[in-house]
């Protein structure tokens, strides 16, 4: 399949002469590395660390909380549930180094907002344009699972690490928990949420005054070993937020 030539489809994302956002991005993800707030969670990440997976043995896991990173004048975030146990909690980057990563890094290449299809290390030259990529629980969780406390002590990192990111006009929800994540930030700024309130759904999307949402099945294994989720149907999600935040 053939990559979409961004320049192409819609004006470019504006150059930010400010390199405030970038900084103000750099200074939270270093706060958020040095999170310990929820004892449950760091015991976890931290016993997966130590004890490790045999195929990553010899090499030494990250094992602390996880910031976003991508484009600062990003129009598009994409937000997910939380670090993989031997991905990002091994390599510092989410979806960095796990299945779901592979699957999501090769369909933002094929559709431009990536400059190469793979993600093995935080090193290791990906670059994204127009584009951002975050989650609702910074920590890996036991079973993939934290819990409402859990997720309610992280969200105020959600919070202000959209405020940092003014240009965003696409959240693009991957799977249910980052769906519900992103309604609750509406609400904590004061946005109406339509009635009946909006369901998941892959391919459902609404306005807000803030962004609009869009829902895209998680690419985890369970989704794409199933071909719940295609490439082809990644694909036309990331084109759908590329056309709504050019509309």
């Amino acid at each position: 399949m053939a990559t979409a030539a961004v320049s192409g489809e819609c004006p470019p994302a504006a150059v930010n002469g400010d390199i405030a956002p970038a900084a103000g991005l750099a200074e939270l993800r270093a706060e958020i590395h040095e999170c310990r707030r929820c004892p449950r969670l760091v015991d976890w990440r931290e016993l997966v660390a130590t004890e490790k997976r045999a195929a990553f043995v010899h090499e030494s896991y990250w094992g602390r909380p996880i910031g976003g990173f991508g484009d600062p004048a990003a129009r598009i975030v994409l937000l997910g549930l939380a670090p993989a146990a031997h991905g990002a909690n091994r390599t510092g980057r989410i979806f960095t180094g796990d299945r779901s990563g592979d699957f999501l890094f090769a369909a933002l290449h094929r559709t431009g907002f990536a400059n190469q299809s793979h993600s093995v290390s935080s090193d290791d030259g990906l670059r994204l344009h127009d584009c951002f990529i975050t989650a609702a629980v910074r920590c890996a969780p036991p079973a993939n699972k934290p819990t409402p406390a859990e997720r309610g002590a992280c969200s105020d990192w959600l919070e202000r690490e959209m405020a940092l990111l003014p240009d965003v006009r696409v959240v693009v929800c991957l799977g249910a928990f980052a769906w519900e994540a992103a309604l609750r930030l509406l609400a904590l700024l004061d946005e109406t949420i339509p009635k009946p309130r909006p369901r998941f759904a892959h391919g459902a999307f609404f306005k807000t005054g803030t962004w609009t949402m869009l829902g895209c099945f998680h690419p985890s294994q369970q989704n794409t070993f199933t071909r719940r989720l295609t490439p082809e149907m990644i694909d036309d999600v990331m084109r759908q937020a590329r056309d709504l935040a050019c509309a």
